[in-house]
């Protein structure tokens, strides 16, 4: 059985590896929170420099809302496999997925709801 920090690793590595392979460019810098039944991925620099440029010159907003439209329906396609790569890793089904990003800051926010709380060993002291 995996500790909590142990599990948090390892859904960190695996979103960065699908950030990678499926969206073309891995994020700077992640962290996972795992509470309960819900993750929280914290991606910080998953923007394209395409994305920076556009999102800076986009005065009327058409543009980060487009960023974030094509980000999401990207996302929402691979999620089967984003839900067996949590499965793997957890034990459990996902019951739900949100997911958001900031064209200004270049954070993506993903939160992911179980089916059940996660077994997990106890942390060492």
């Amino acid at each position: 059985m995996k500790t909590k920090g142990q599990m948090e690793a390892e859904i960190s590595e695996a979103i960065v590896k699908f950030e990678r392979e499926y969206m073309g460019r891995g994020p700077e810098e992640t962290r996972t929170y795992l509470l309960d039944d819900i993750i929280i991925v914290r991606l910080h620099g998953v923007l394209t420099p395409a994305e920076r440029q556009l999102a800076r010159s986009d005065t009327e907003g058409h543009g980060r809302s487009l960023i974030k439209q094509v980000r999401m329906e990207l996302l929402e396609k691979a999620r089967p496999l984003l839900e067996t790569i949590i499965r793997d890793i957890t034990g459990q089904s996902v019951k739900s997925f949100h997911t958001d990003i900031s064209t200004v800051t270049g954070e993506r926010i993903i939160v992911l709801s179980l089916a059940g709380a996660v077994s997990q060993q106890g942390e060492a002291p």
